[in-house]
C-alpha cells in the first residue's frame, strides 16, 4: 500500500516528513495542495476522519494574517471554506495510508505506522 503525504512543498515539517520516509525506504507519493490543487472530497474525508479543530492551522501565519471576523465562530462549514479557500491554512502533514488518515509529523510515530526500526 502505497503512502499519500498531503502538504506544501516549502514547509519545513514536510521537508523533514519526507526525509524520514525516504531514509526508510518507504514508498510514498507526494500531493502539494498548493501547487497540485485541493480536492473538495478528499478535503471532507481529512475532516471526517480528523475533524476541523484538528486540521485548521490556527497557529500558522496564513491564519493569524486573517480578519478577526473570519476567525471568529468557527465551525466546520467556515473552517472548510477557509482551508479550500487557503491550503496552507492545513496543518502538516496529512499522511493517507489505505483508508486512515494521521496528521502531523513525528519520528516515532512514523516509525510505528511503518513498523520500521528507529
Amino acid at each position: 500500500m502505497q503512502a499519500v503525504m498531503y502538504g506544501i512543498k516549502n514547509c519545513d515539517t514536510i521537508k523533514k516528513a519526507r526525509k524520514w520516509l525516504e531514509a526508510a525506504g518507504i514508498d510514498y507519493r507526494f500531493h502539494d495542495v498548493r501547487a497540485d490543487g485541493l480536492d473538495e472530497a478528499a478535503l471532507d474525508g481529512w475532516l471526517d476522519a480528523l475533524g476541523w479543530e484538528a486540521l485548521l492551522n490556527t497557529r500558522g501565519t496564513t491564519f493569524r494574517a486573517l480578519p478577526d471576523e473570519q476567525k471568529a465562530d468557527l465551525d466546520r462549514a467556515r473552517a472548510r471554506a477557509l482551508m479550500l479557500a487557503q491550503p496552507a491554512m492545513i496543518k502538516r502533514p496529512v499522511l493517507q495510508l489505505g483508508d486512515t488518515f494521521h496528521l502531523g509529523f513525528k519520528a516515532e510515530q512514523y516509525q510505528t505506522l511503518f513498523h520500521t526500526q528507529g
